[in-house]
């Protein structure tokens, strides 16, 4: 069969072929003074569960350059190291079930990201697939896959940036809630800001006997992918939206751009879980972490939304009563 040159061409050549099902879409962002990428995939149609449990498995353990990856639903996230220009991680041979696909490199290009995809029968066609998604600007096949064949393509992606914001204290008694209000914010800020992707939210259990909260004490973070250079038009428009929207006077919010949230403040975090913190502790480790403070209505609202951000990525541990490991 003769290889499609173009995205264009690989669309044609694969037309009405039903063993070939779309990635839904593919993002990228990095953070290239840390020298690591991430990759979020919205596998088959946006809805195949068992081929995106497939691939996070497989990918994670035979990609060399994969350090940290996880699932939500048909979402998949990959953080990588950056390979050089031209360079691959150097995967090893392929092998049937046991080694059947590799993320062989990612590299960055200016605006762009390219990355490279192999695999063995159906991995191979899903390294085609990814070539049909949202967000693929570009597509090359070097081997044609499906079968007992190997594939192996290279699509070509726009780089973006991860922004994290966090969010606290936004209802009053009578009314509102925190997790609702920010996801609703999140759509609209990219219904107002072309480019930006809503990746992640979580909902961040926060020290019960705070005699502060409003009722379940919780804090919330939401993630963006933003084109270069968008993320402090973005947190305008969020936090303008968060001032017209809460109810609350102690109404705090953090932002940070980078794909991996510094330690120090996951160690905030766990502390805000366990016992109170102060304002004056999520102030110092904004500065020690390079996170950016809002005060939109008040100071209170700081302690949660610095707290929430490096729970992210992880919302189902995020959700848990402190101490409690059952669930």
């Amino acid at each position: 069969m003769q290889m499609p040159g173009t995205l264009e061409d690989l669309k044609r050549t694969v037309s009405g072929k039903r063993w070939i099902s779309p990635h839904a879409k593919v993002i990228a962002v990095v953070d290239e003074k840390a020298g690591i990428a991430e990759i979020i995939e919205d596998h088959a149609r946006g809805v195949c569960l068992g081929g995106a449990a497939w691939s996070l498995y497989h990918y994670t353990r035979n990609s060399r350059g994969v350090f940290w990856s996880k699932r939500e639903g048909p979402r998949l996230f990959y953080k990588l190291r950056l390979s050089q220009p031209g360079g691959t991680w150097e995967p090893g041979e392929l092998q049937a079930s046991y080694r059947p696909a590799s993320i062989e490199s990612v590299e960055v290009n200016g605006g762009e990201v390219r990355i490279t995809y192999s695999g063995l029968a159906g991995a191979g066609v899903a390294a085609l697939s990814r070539g049909l998604a949202e967000g693929v600007i570009g597509t090359e096949v070097k081997d044609w896959g499906g079968g007992k064949k190997v594939g192996r393509a290279t699509i070509t992606v726009q780089r973006k940036e991860k922004l994290i914001i966090g969010v606290d204290d936004t209802d009053r008694a009578e009314e509102g809630a925190t997790w609702s209000l920010v996801n609703e914010l999140a759509i609209e800020l990219c219904r107002r800001l072309p480019g930006v992707d809503y990746l992640e939210h979580s909902i961040v259990q926060l020290y019960p006997q705070n005699p502060h909260k409003t009722q379940n004490c919780v804090a919330v973070s939401v993630s963006f992918a933003v084109p270069p250079g968008v993320g402090d038009r973005a947190v305008e428009i969020f936090s303008g939206l968060l001032s017209s929207e809460t109810f609350s006077k102690e109404t705090g919010m953090a932002c940070y751009l980078g794909v991996q949230v510094p330690g120090a403040a996951m160690h905030f975090a766990r502390r805000a879980k366990e016992e109170m913190v102060t304002v004056g502790d999520a102030e110092y480790v904004a500065a020690l972490s390079g996170i950016s403070l809002l005060r939109v209505t008040g100071s209170r609202g700081l302690i949660g939304a610095v707290a929430s951000m490096p729970f992210v990525e992880i919302p189902d541990e995020a959700v848990r009563l402190p101490g409690d490991r059952s669930v």
